[in-house]
């Protein structure tokens, strides 16, 4: 399982006045925190903190000042990419693209030149698929899409959106659906990836939702997330669920081993 760590993100608070504030250490903290519970990406967003490339490169040096893994940036504009992306030291995830051929062919150049990769989000122009036939249409657009620039199905990471199950309950089945279909697309398959918190937007349970939600994915074909990589519970379930479906070797200390 690919963990994405969610936390450098100008949607809380605390990041977003060290954005406004330049304040490196809270970024630095937050980065730390993540990859010491073992998270693969930081993902990096600035939010609407600000809308200046020189800002979300100075996160993304940040973050790379503390640790060495590579980046996920939570941004796609052109303007922006073409600044962020070459300031990664690692070929970074961009986080994302629909199934609009306008902006496939704005950001796939820049995601191509770079070797990074890509989060396919299963939407056009449209707006958001309500079946799963339509996400696994637009799932085809965009990994047909990839191929003519010349990159390799694992540099594609396909988003089936998932929908907050309080106000749109029958979408959960259907992104399960379809996320099972996105892997007959190639062999070996795309990365199937999501925001996992989505699904438990405005619920009580929260994390009681994620974390049954994020192996019924698991099931599916999930092999990457965007999530709270601090919490326990809900990352040892998934290394449970990733063991089940035998992507992994079996230990009675496997949780122990994944920690250390």
């Amino acid at each position: 399982m690919i963990f994405i760590g969610e936390r450098v993100n100008a949607g809380f608070k605390d990041i977003k006045e060290a954005i406004i504030n330049k304040d490196g250490d809270v970024i630095k903290e937050w980065t730390r925190k993540q990859a010491d519970a073992k998270a693969d990406y930081i993902d990096v967003n600035l939010g609407t903190a600000s809308n200046k490339p020189e800002d979300l490169c100075w996160m993304i040096e940040m973050v790379q000042e503390e640790v060495d893994l590579p980046i996920s940036i939570d941004n796609n504009k052109p303007v922006m990419l073409k600044e962020a992306v070459p300031v990664c030291k690692k070929p970074p995830l961009v986080n994302s693209t629909t199934a609009d051929d306008k902006k496939m062919d704005e950001l796939l150049p820049i995601v191509a030149e770079h070797n990074a990769s890509i989060i396919g989000l299963v939407m056009d122009e449209a707006g958001s698929p309500n079946s799963a036939d339509k996400r696994v249409e637009n799932a085809g657009k965009i990994f047909a899409k990839i191929m003519e620039y010349g990159m390799s199905p694992d540099q594609l990471f396909l988003d089936p959106i998932v929908m907050p199950l309080k106000f749109m309950q029958d979408q959960a089945r259907e992104i399960l659906k379809g996320a099972a279909q996105f892997q007959l697309f190639s062999d070996p398959p795309c990365h199937i990836v999501c925001g996992l918190s989505n699904i438990s937007n405005g619920t009580t349970h929260k994390k009681l939702i994620n974390r049954v939600f994020a192996a019924m994915l698991i099931a599916n074909g999930l092999d990457a997330v965007i999530l709270d990589v601090m919490d326990e519970e809900l990352v040892n379930t998934i290394l449970t669920a990733d063991l089940i479906m035998n992507k992994g070797i079996y230990a009675d200390s496997y949780i122990e081993a994944f920690r250390k």
